[in-house]
């Protein structure tokens, strides 16, 4: 059976940033991933050529983590480069209105990419499955996967619950999502079916220097 969480339309600030704060529970002894760590292990950009495939990246002890960039959370090992990224994209419109009607999910899998490469990225757990379209992204001079879909599309459903799910592209490997409710609290927040601010780090950590934001 799915299990989907239901939250009330109107909750404090303080309420949904609790929401975030167990993830850091599970990193001991390292710090959670960070956007700094993705900008200093990013491989080199490699001249055109047949690409490799890649293999699926490790996932023990990874976890969902708020990014530098605001509206933001990123998924990796602890210490190590992450792995993906979610975005919650608002119309400037929206913003000053105080509507979610219109936000955008942005899905990132922090993989090279060849240039102009497109592909079905697969999502696949708590009983559904969810296909984004996504295309290699020139973000500070490397292509890496990135797509977007409505935030109300029921492609993201594969995060409606606390089970283990799989993100897929292929040629960049499978990246498990280990259980939990982050990602999907996260979406709830993006579709606005309650007022909060999502989450974002100190601005002034200094292990968000010089990040690189896809």
């Amino acid at each position: 059976m799915t299990m989907i969480r239901v939250f009330p339309r109107r909750q404090t600030a303080s309420a949904a940033l609790t929401l975030i704060v167990p993830m850091f529970a599970l990193a001991a002894c390292k710090p959670p991933p960070t956007d700094a760590d993705m900008s200093r292990e990013m491989p080199a950009p490699q001249s055109p050529s047949p690409s490799v495939a890649l293999d699926s990246p490790p996932s023990d002890g990874a976890i969902w983590a708020p990014s530098s960039t605001p509206n933001r959370i990123i998924y990796g090992q602890p210490g190590e480069a992450p792995q993906m990224a979610l975005a919650c994209i608002r119309p400037a419109a929206d913003l000053q209105t105080g509507s979610s009607r219109n936000s955008t999910l942005r899905i990132t899998r922090i993989a090279a990419a060849d240039e102009d490469a497109g592909a079905l990225l697969a999502l696949i757990g708590n009983g559904h499955i969810g296909r984004i379209a996504v295309d290699a992204t020139e973000v500070s001079g490397r292509a890496i996967w990135q797509g977007e879909l409505p935030a109300e599309s029921t492609a993201w459903e594969p995060f409606a619950g606390p089970r283990q799910i799989t993100a897929t592209v292929p040629g960049a490997g499978m990246v498990t999502l280990n259980a939990g409710n982050v990602a999907w609290d996260f979406l709830v927040q993006c579709r606005g079916q309650f007022e909060a601010a999502l989450p974002k780090p100190d601005d002034a950590d200094p292990e968000q220097a010089g990040d690189l934001n896809p």
